[in-house]
């Protein structure tokens, strides 16, 4: 998701044609009623087409009405898209044959766009009847250029934080010196510095000489294990992070699926799960059977 409330007048006067094509290219962006690929849909995408000896790319940017899927409290948050505003647009398939032609047989690229838009995409041209793929096409993530080549070890924070390189990489030792000393460049870097979220938020000074602030800082709020198999959604309930009932209440479904409950407990899930979904059962049925 990278096109974050792009205005079309900006990018038509900033963006020009640079790369060295033989096949037109697509940047594209969606926004969706949620985070699974196959289930949730698109409700507002922006495409900008660049083609060999074109200077200026074309645009096109639709907002689509989900149909029966509702957009989730989490993903409105997010990009501030609601029901009523997309309520009198057209449904994915009024629009799949212009998305279709626009695209052609052009390359692919956007920001996590291997993980997220160009399934989510594929899935709603599936749905309207059109075999959209990958084959012959090229995809370029641009997260994934950034990830690489900005290394997020140690090693790195050490060079960029302290001005140093770490002596015996990968001694226990020397890392966990280094650590303390990337912590403290940080706290002195960021120092008044605040922080800008994704979703355009920001939160002062948040690197302070404070370890509960710098926890809380680093932590994920929603998130309840280690594992990231449970969570916390917009209501403070526990509820599934993965598997047949991800985003369903934890204590309700495991307290009447006992076969799903025990099959948790029986495979690999981390101890603290296993603890945690005990916790949440028995408190759940004691509530219960003292109404």
């Amino acid at each position: 998701m990278l096109l974050k409330k792009l205005k079309k007048t900006e990018s038509k006067i900033m963006l020009k044609n640079t790369f060295e094509l033989n096949k037109d290219i697509v940047f594209f962006d969606v926004e969706a009623t949620g985070l699974n690929v196959v289930k949730d849909r698109i409700i507002q995408i922006a495409l900008i087409k660049f083609e060999s000896g074109k200077e200026e790319p074309s645009y096109k940017e639709l907002l689509i009405n989900p149909g029966p899927v509702l957009i989730s409290e989490e993903a409105f948050n997010v990009h501030g898209i609601s029901p009523a505003m997309v309520a009198n647009k057209p449904t994915f398939d009024k629009v799949a044959q212009e998305l279709w032609d626009f695209i052609g047989d052009a390359d692919l690229a956007g920001y996590n766009s291997d993980r997220f838009d160009i399934p989510l995409l594929m899935e709603e041209f599936a749905r309207a009847g059109f075999n959209f793929h990958l084959d012959n096409r090229s995809t370029v993530d641009v997260q994934k250029i950034f990830y690489k080549m900005e290394p997020r070890t140690l090693s790195a924070a050490y060079k960029l934080y302290c001005d140093k390189n770490i002596d015996n990489a990968h001694d226990a030792m020397a890392d966990v010196s280094a650590t303390v000393e990337v912590l403290q460049g940080q706290i002195r870097r960021y120092k008044g510095v605040d922080f800008v979220d994704g979703d355009g938020f920001s939160h002062p000074d948040p690197i302070t000489n404070n370890v509960e602030k710098l926890s809380k800082f680093t932590n994920d709020s929603r998130t309840v294990d280690v594992t990231q198999r449970l969570k916390y959604n917009h209501k403070g309930e526990i509820v599934f992070n993965f598997g047949k009932y991800i985003g369903k209440n934890a204590a309700e479904i495991l307290s009447k699926d006992k076969q799903y409950y025990n099959w948790i407990l029986d495979k690999d899930f981390s101890v603290q799960v296993k603890q945690i979904i005990k916790k949440l059962v028995k408190d759940y049925e004691k509530g219960n059977s003292s109404d």
